[in-house]
């Protein structure tokens, strides 16, 4: 009997190796034969943050043979590149027409589309690579979380700053107990950088010709188009039917460090200690500062974690923890009024000493034991020995975008038997976790709400678990 296998064939083998979540013991792997050959792939977003996803998805040997987006301006662009690749303005087109003819997707659209998109291809046994946050809604991260298992297909969340072998380290650090039973961890971000704390726009404007006013709205409510990036490009991010605000955007990168080293999954409570205040329903707050409770977990202790946006920073208890004086003057300038961007932190706070990454994506590090640092942005630069590596790192030397896509791909093709670590299974709690914070925003500066995570609700406030969820507009599926 022959021995020679179809791509599709091989797929089928492999698919398995996405769905479980890379905690710091390795699963069982299955035995990989060959690498796969031929991988054909259609990228879904191709402006903004979907120009590099999509062309780091080709640098990687990947076929593109589709590419889709709302914006022909942006689509004629990448056309360029992937000149043989038929293009299309809605992705479900692309993916009923397609079918059989691609092994994966990429999805860089709106927070408010990737998980319609995303679902549609791993129903259809698709490899999915989807930008952060993972959904817009709670209820969307659990389901592509529960499906991407059931489905055994390969999947990766784009928070990048996961390959980075910096925030790796400083996972096992964390993990070794180093600085203790840790109780207190403090994320900050400089965010929002786009219009956040205003109401709609009277009026409308005519929908330009270049554009699918319709695809670009997907699940979300209709509403009439405004112009002068009023939502369409990037200015999305600050409106509650398509972005998640400073919450969503960053805390899947910012947080992931912590995260990953605490098991930081589903809190019991979350409150809103400061809050601008939503604008006329429309728009998230211009600043906030949340707190999230965790409890005892797999013998971890009992934690809060606090997260500051807006301009919003930890305390003077906090901060006077930080010995890092490239950061420290940051700090000093922010507060003359002198910065308002790049100021960015992580505080994991322990009973032996502190973790401090000033680096949006953990890849830098300090550690300090007691008053005295002894690893400064990831060098050790006392005596102190570094616990015996026990996450993988990713062998590919590049930027850690580039080095987050090929972990995907190999994945795939079995020549990286690690397998994904951002995968669904880890990227879906840790999307959903965060947005749980939203639901504070929606409710009452200094209300403590009680969340139970198995059950997907608030158990103090009924009014808030229309937001775990919403219905899709007609036409779209979830």
């Amino acid at each position: 009997m022959s021995q020679k296998r179809t791509r599709r064939q091989f797929i089928g083998t492999t698919s398995a190796i996405g769905a479980g979540v890379w905690l710091g013991t390795a699963a069982a792997r299955p035995a990989y034969s060959s690498a796969l050959q031929g991988v054909a792939g259609a990228c879904i977003g191709v402006g903004g943050k979907g120009d590099s996803d999509s062309k780091h998805i080709g640098d990687m040997g990947v076929h593109v043979v589709g590419i889709c987006d709302v914006d022909k301006r942006f689509m004629q662009k990448k056309s360029l590149q992937y000149k043989d690749a038929e293009q299309f303005q809605d992705f479900r087109e692309l993916l009923d027409k397609l079918g059989d003819k691609i092994d994966l997707v990429s999805v860089s659209t709106p927070d408010h589309t990737h998980a319609a998109a995303a679902m549609m291809a791993m129903k259809s046994k698709k490899h999915v690579y989807c930008q952060k946050p993972l959904t817009w809604s709670i209820k969307e991260a659990r389901t592509l979380r529960e499906t991407a298992e059931s489905m055994g297909v390969v999947t990766q969340m784009g928070n990048q700053g996961t390959s980075e072998d910096g925030l790796r380290q400083a996972v096992e650090v964390i993990r070794s107990g180093a600085i203790g039973d840790v109780r207190e961890v403090h994320v900050w971000t400089d965010r929002p950088i786009w219009p956040q704390g205003s109401g709609r726009p009277a009026g409308e404007d005519p929908v330009p010709a270049y554009l699918d006013w319709d695809s670009w709205l997907g699940p979300a409510p209709l509403r009439p188009y405004k112009g002068a990036k009023t939502y369409h490009n990037f200015n999305w991010r600050g409106w509650l039917d398509f972005g998640t605000g400073a919450l969503g955007d960053m805390a899947c990168h910012t947080t992931n460090m912590p995260v990953m080293a605490l098991d930081l999954w589903d809190p019991v409570a979350v409150t809103a200690l400061k809050n601008s205040g939503i604008a006329d329903n429309e728009q998230y707050p211009s600043s906030s500062t949340l707190k999230f409770e965790f409890p005892e977990r797999n013998g971890l202790a009992a934690c809060e974690f606090y997260w500051y946006d807006g301009g919003n920073v930890p305390g003077d208890d906090q901060l006077k923890k930080i010995k890092n004086d490239g950061f420290q003057k940051k700090l000093a300038e922010k507060q003359a009024g002198k910065r308002d961007r790049g100021y960015s932190g992580a505080l994991v706070i322990g009973t032996k000493g502190v973790v401090f990454s000033p680096d949006d994506y953990g890849a830098k590090y300090d550690l300090v034991l007691g008053d005295k640092v002894v690893i400064q942005d990831g060098e050790v630069v006392g005596d102190y020995k570094l616990p015996e590596q026990s996450i993988p790192r990713i062998p590919h030397r590049a930027g850690n975008d580039e080095r987050q896509k090929w972990e995907f791909v190999k994945s795939i093709t079995g020549e990286y038997e690690a397998g994904t670590t951002s995968n669904f299974g880890y990227a879906g709690r840790l999307t959903e976790t965060m947005l749980v914070g939203i639901l504070a925003l929606r409710g009452e500066v200094g209300e403590r709400y009680e969340w139970d995570a198995k059950q997907l609700k608030c158990t103090n406030n009924e009014a808030l678990n229309q937001y775990v969820h919403r219905e899709y507009r007609d036409g779209w599926t979830l």
